[in-house]
């Protein structure tokens, strides 16, 4: 053979071996991404079987609605949903500023009111009162007393940045509103309610409901929760 041909010879078999070598790397990568978008969907699959597992086994109020992320008061035909975390001084304001009228538009049987007691502000306290108190008003609701237990907890709402109440003040509280005390102290001593309330406090950010108060009518939020915004929604539906 020819130096000339031999040259070509190796050439040739040169060019094999680069496009064997590149053949090789692209079903590598191929096979990665492949891997990579299994693992992710099944990473994806597992937290959501696990988030359905730990919906399973926490305790829910009975007055709890359906999707078990409210409480329910009244059996009105439109439905009023007020997301609050007690720690909140804009819910608070709200609260005094329309409490009397959803509690007329409840009595009235206009309304059906659906509480969503929220714990978004456990880092402005310093013993986690947005969970606790919002526990208690799983407590409340199962003596009939939430809308009661609602005014006195914003009626002497502690301030933001400090110690929140402690159970045993929240205990008062409720006793000052009707509730039976000792049954309502054990229910929130135990936390009965506290996975409970992390869940609805997830399922807020599942509608995408960032702050509180949000007040929602008939599946409509108000831009401005006030009295008059929520009782002209409430006769527009």
């Amino acid at each position: 053979m020819s130096s000339r041909a031999s040259r070509k010879e190796q050439i040739r078999v040169a060019r094999e071996l680069r496009a064997r070598q590149q053949r090789r790397r692209r079903t590598r990568l191929v096979t990665a991404v492949a891997v990579g978008v299994l693992l992710a969907a099944g990473l994806t699959g597992y937290a959501v079987y696990a988030a359905q597992r730990v919906g399973d086994d926490f305790a829910v109020p009975a007055s709890a609605t359906s999707d078990r992320a409210g409480l329910r008061v009244g059996d009105g035909p439109v439905t009023v949903e007020i997301y609050l975390d007690f720690l909140c001084p804009a819910c608070r304001a709200f609260e005094a500023e329309a409490g009397t009228t959803i509690e007329r538009l409840v009595d009235e049987g206009r309304i059906t009111l659906v509480y969503h007691p929220v714990a978004i502000l456990d880092r402005y306290s310093s013993n986690a009162y947005s969970s606790r108190s919002a526990a208690g008003a799983g407590c409340a609701a199962d003596a009939g007393k939430l809308a009661g237990y609602v005014t006195a907890l914003y009626a002497d709402q502690p301030a933001e940045g400090g110690p929140g109440h402690s159970d045993e003040r929240i205990a008062d509280l409720a006793a000052g509103a009707g509730i039976p005390r000792e049954p309502f102290a054990q229910c929130l001593r135990e936390g009965r309610y506290a996975d409970w309330v992390t869940q609805v406090t997830h399922a807020m950010g599942e509608q995408r409901v960032t702050g509180t108060p949000t007040v929602v009518v008939d599946g409509e939020r108000l831009a401005r929760p006030s009295a008059a915004s929520l009782t002209a929604a409430v006769e527009a539906v």
